[in-house]
């Protein structure tokens, strides 16, 4: 399935679901029953970039087809919390310490406002960790805010 084989080594994929819903059920086409139980994928329903084409009614639909195969798909690439059905993970790139933007047209968001505010499950960081002085203590410290806001849940 694929000439990249990725239902051979990837535990979880991002999807694109702009095609439609083909895409999802093409994923789960490709693997096994006992495969089913133990990948899935995450709908990108939202994007952290100024004028990405990511529309509402695009979101809403993102949100319809995942919730409609929640058996494969556990979640969304969102910036918001997008659905209420139990289970459904929210997963929240461009999170930085501090809230701004790059010359690339990136809006970082702080995990206070990702978690705390705006009811997501799991930040995505990248820049603000890998631009840091030291890496490995940025990684723990956005972890340690990140757990403590979740927990606040």
């Amino acid at each position: 399935a694929g000439s990249l084989r990725i239902s051979q080594w990837a535990d979880v994929v991002t999807v694109n679901v702009l095609p439609g819903p083909g895409v999802i059920n093409g994923l789960k086409a490709a693997l096994s029953e006992s495969e089913l139980k133990s990948r899935g994928c995450l709908v990108i329903a939202e994007m952290s970039s100024a004028g990405n084409l990511a529309t509402a009614n695009y979101t809403d639909r993102a949100v319809e087809m995942g919730e409609e195969e929640s058996d494969f798909v556990l979640g969304f690439i969102s910036q918001h919390r997008l659905s209420q059905k139990p289970g459904m993970m929210h997963f929240t790139p461009g999170v930085k310490l501090q809230e701004g933007g790059d010359n690339l047209g990136q809006c970082y968001l702080t995990p206070q406002e990702i978690v705390g505010r705006r009811g997501c499950d799991v930040i995505i960081v990248g820049r603000g960790i890998c631009q840091s002085d030291s890496p490995a203590q940025t990684a723990q410290t956005y972890q340690q805010i990140a757990y403590d806001l979740y927990e606040k849940k």
